[in-house]
């Protein structure tokens, strides 16, 4: 019994169970700053671009130096704030954004952290 009771737990957890690491200096973005990534391109450091789209799709485009290509998806904006995004191959995964002093962050549920360029 104990053996089905673990999977079905995994199963039953929200996307949004990370615990986001954040620094001294992290403010998580407001709802409505969030809300507010609609109809933007984030672009990062990397030159990949997250998208987030008015009927909740998103597509993230890699960099030529990463591959090139585009991820689609949607996304929605998780009660603890973070954005969880399930993308057509299966895969889903939440990420945080931050204003960390001067600059906006994303951290991904592994704690690893990609600044956003500024516009």
């Amino acid at each position: 019994m104990r053996r089905y009771l673990i999977p079905a737990l995994c199963l039953a957890t929200p996307l949004a169970a990370a615990d986001w690491s954040l620094r001294q200096d992290d403010v998580p973005l407001s709802r409505a700053e969030l809300e507010a990534l609609e109809g933007r391109t984030l672009t990062f450091y990397d030159d990949g671009q997250s998208r987030y789209l008015a009927d909740g799709a998103y597509t993230y485009t890699y960099s030529a130096k990463n591959g090139g290509g585009t991820a689609f998806g949607t996304y929605r904006i998780a009660e603890d704030g973070s954005i969880c995004t399930e993308f057509q191959n299966g895969f889903s995964r939440c990420d945080l954004y931050v204003h960390s002093g001067e600059r906006l962050v994303l951290i991904n549920e592994k704690g690893e952290r990609y600044p956003v360029r500024p516009e």
